[in-house]
């Protein structure tokens, strides 16, 4: 009964090792229809490229968090055991709160205290989130990529007005050949007949 169950945590414990050596990833679809890959890379590990019209951005972090707990559930300051005694007695008198202020469907003006309370949940949040801001690491590089293509967009418009010059000097030469080849024609008259 046993030896299985050993043998089974052995191989899961071989596998973990290589696992987390992988940098890890998120794929998602923007708004807009690209694809965007968020991947976390340690050390000197490489950024993966990415691939057609998809962004790719990389947070790096030190060789020593390759394998830990990552830093957000390391301490968890918001569980019950960390709970101060005195936030426990404010919620407890929360409970049957109705009215002004109490973010409670019950009494008039109930409503009136939800905002405060989704911003102190807010910031309360923020406080215990991770230190990787990937929606500012996507901006950036769509910004570089907008740069590439303000660059490539003014080449070919430098490029397509350097062809509608050469277009036009071109005809204008062979507007003045014909003026210049009629202008000869009258000068010397009509051609006699049989010459």
């Amino acid at each position: 009964m046993f030896r299985p169950i050993l043998t089974l945590a052995a191989v899961v414990g071989m596998a973990a090792p290589a696992l987390a050596a992988e940098p890890t990833g998120t794929q998602v679809t923007a708004p807009g229809g690209e694809r965007v890959n968020m991947v976390i890379i340690f050390g000197d590990d490489a950024c993966p490229q990415g691939k057609g019209d998809e962004i790719t951005v990389c947070a790096r972090k030190a060789e020593s968090e390759r394998y830990r707990i990552p830093e957000p559930f390391r301490d968890n300051n918001g569980g019950p055991k960390n709970e101060a005694w005195n936030n426990k007695v404010i919620a407890y008198e929360r409970v049957g709160a109705s009215g002004a202020q109490s973010c409670s469907p019950v009494g008039a003006g109930g409503q009136t205290g939800c905002v405060s309370q989704f911003i102190k949940n807010a910031y309360a949040e923020r406080k215990q989130s991770s230190d990787v801001q990937f929606s500012k690491m996507i901006e950036a590089e769509r910004e570089k990529r907008l740069g590439k293509i303000d660059d490539e967009a003014a080449r070919t418009q430098s490029d397509v007005e350097d062809e509608e010059k050469a277009y036009f000097a071109r005809k204008q030469k062979q507007a003045e050949a014909e003026a210049k080849a009629k202008a000869e024609a009258a000068q010397h008259g009509p051609p006699a007949p049989g010459q």
